[in-house]
């Protein structure tokens, strides 16, 4: 710029101050000696190093959840874990995945746009042939799922969303759900190449079989939340949620859901084995109830209960006569006799 170029004059001027010691050419070093960052205009960071890393903290949750389900699911050693999170652009996210790839395009209302949920065909094919009652410990060459392998690999994707959902629910409230699959990366373009997008990857392990999995989510559809996604905003809202009514009222309903054994126990008796031995069609045993005594009822293994048994219309019944006190449960159902 013109405004920078000395004249002669300030040249000389600067000579003659630098040889008579009025100026220090070592300070005069230590001012121009500045950290400079290189920055690519064609890809801005749009996430900051503090998104970053709540991003990397939620993922962390997800990949706990994950883990979990795959566990019990699966029934083998599994392991989930964050690899890494960084922003690219979406075309250097498409270049770097396989082809073919199992890629899922997934929306999250009520956010706008899509996200995308690769997983490596090394790893669907572990998890489909655990699922068929294999080892898991599958060397099958990369290729395009059939229709009852993408079913299978749906409902695995359905079940990692319900996790998602949950590990997200600190930040933002969203409903994501499968939109479809596709094998050809060159065919999920859910935003234009130049657009930035962070790549979280995730690095599974099931059995012996090693691979990755990646969640692509841009930048457009977590503008909307972005000043949530701050570590002190993560942070407070976990510590809320613990206390909240909504939660712990959420927890009750799945509790009040769970299927439990009830049993009526109509009475007990106590042979020996010869006599076990000799049972045959049409003999009787006299049990150690009464025809006018209240039944125990059990759930798990524990008296409830008391009740009347009956019928109602054609069917079998018991009419619940009053609850069992804290001192009878304590109390052993039967004395053991000595034979």
């Amino acid at each position: 710029m013109p405004g920078d170029v000395m004249s002669q004059a300030e040249i000389d001027a600067l000579l003659a101050a630098v040889n008579s010691g009025e100026v220090n050419t070592e300070e005069i070093k230590q001012e121009d000696t500045r950290k400079i960052k290189t920055y690519d205009f064609k890809r801005p960071d749009k996430f900051s190093k503090d998104q970053i890393r709540t991003l990397y903290m939620l993922h962390e949750s997800f990949t706990r959840l994950l883990n979990t389900y795959l566990s019990t699911h699966l029934r083998t050693l599994v392991n989930v874990e964050v690899a890494s999170v960084e922003q690219l652009t979406y075309q250097e996210f498409v270049q770097s995945m396989a082809n073919p790839s199992v890629i899922s395009v997934l929306g999250v209302p009520p956010l706008k746009g899509n996200i995308i949920f690769e997983v490596g065909t090394d790893l669907a094919f572990a998890f489909i042939d655990r699922v068929f009652g294999g080892d898991g410990n599958t060397a099958m060459k990369a290729r395009v799922l059939t229709d009852i392998e993408d079913a299978v690999m749906r409902r695995f994707i359905n079940a990692a969303m319900v996790n998602f959902k949950e590990a997200w629910a600190n930040v933002a409230t969203i409903n994501p759900f499968l939109e479809g699959t596709e094998s050809n990366p060159q065919f999920t373009q859910i935003v234009t190449p130049s657009e930035m997008v962070v790549i979280v990857t995730i690095q599974a392990k099931i059995g012996d079989i090693e691979g990755m999995m990646n969640v692509c989510i841009p930048y457009l559809v977590l503008e909307p939340i972005m000043s949530k996604l701050t570590t002190t905003f993560w942070v407070a809202s976990s510590i809320s949620k613990e206390g909240n009514d909504a939660h712990v009222g959420l927890i009750q309903s799945k509790l009040s859901k769970t299927l439990v054994p009830f049993v009526v126990e109509v009475g007990e008796v106590q042979i020996t084995i010869r006599e076990f031995l000799t049972l045959g069609f049409g003999d009787v045993l006299q049990l150690n109830t009464k025809v006018k005594d209240d039944l125990p009822c059990k759930v798990g293994s524990n008296a409830k209960f008391y009740c009347r048994p009956g019928t109602f219309g054609k069917k079998m019944a018991v009419q619940i006569t009053r609850v069992v006190t804290p001192e009878e449960d304590e109390e052993p159902d039967f004395e053991e006799e000595e034979f």
